[in-house]
């Protein structure tokens, strides 16, 4: 099943108007949708190498275009919208903290974000929510959501030939192998988390909205 899943995924990734589908999943996961575009990404990389560096670019400025619609829900619309959108994602417990830390480190906070598992959504929303200074907010999404899509761009740029060949030769190890390091990564992560807890960071035990 997971061959077919991924045969007819590669055959969508070269499709025509495949990069308006990953524009549009960038787009929308900055400010609402749950499923990041980074699988997308890295299967139309994959399936066209020579277009990789072109895919990272669209799903940056998509990414960055979709940030600026979380801002303005945070900003202008979080107590009609902003407040259940947060709920339906899970992140309620997490808005606090996530303001918290947006106020202490500005900057650093969306340049942290953009690049690490943290849901680019929650920190949009939050940075309108709690009035962070435009022109910084673009500046450090762009940043950070380039650096990692670019990242992937000039790898699949660069490997992607090779790598499409050995997936397509030895599917099932390749399967295998990613399933254990995203369970390591989880985990290396959960511990990492662990231990910014131990820290006892101000922000870590906030619960509450700060006054807007």
């Amino acid at each position: 099943m997971l061959r077919r899943l991924y045969d007819w995924t590669m055959a969508k990734a070269a499709h025509p108007k495949a990069e308006w589908w990953l524009a549009a999943f960038s787009f929308v996961e900055s400010s609402f949708f749950p499923i990041p575009p980074h699988p997308l990404l890295g299967l139309m990389c994959l399936a066209e190498p020579k277009k990789a560096i072109r895919f990272a670019i669209i799903t940056t400025i998509a990414s960055v275009l979709g940030g600026l619609l979380g801002y303005a829900i945070g900003h202008y619309l979080y107590d009609s919208v902003g407040a259940a959108l947060i709920s339906a994602l899970g992140l309620s417990d997490s808005f606090p903290k996530a303001a918290c830390y947006l106020r202490e480190y500005d900057v650093e906070a969306i340049l942290l974000g953009g690049t690490t598992p943290v849901p680019f959504k929650l920190l949009t929303i939050t940075a309108g929510f709690v009035g962070m200074a435009l022109v910084p907010f673009i500046l450090a999404s762009i940043a950070g959501r380039a650096f990692i899509f670019m990242a992937v761009g000039i790898l699949f740029r660069i490997f992607g030939a090779p790598i499409k060949a050995v997936i397509d030769r030895h599917f099932g190890k390749v399967t295998t192998l990613f399933g254990v390091l995203l369970v390591g990564g989880f985990v290396a992560f959960a511990m990492l988390g662990g231990g910014v807890q131990e820290a006892s960071h101000i922000c870590d035990t906030v619960t509450e909205l700060p006054a807007r």
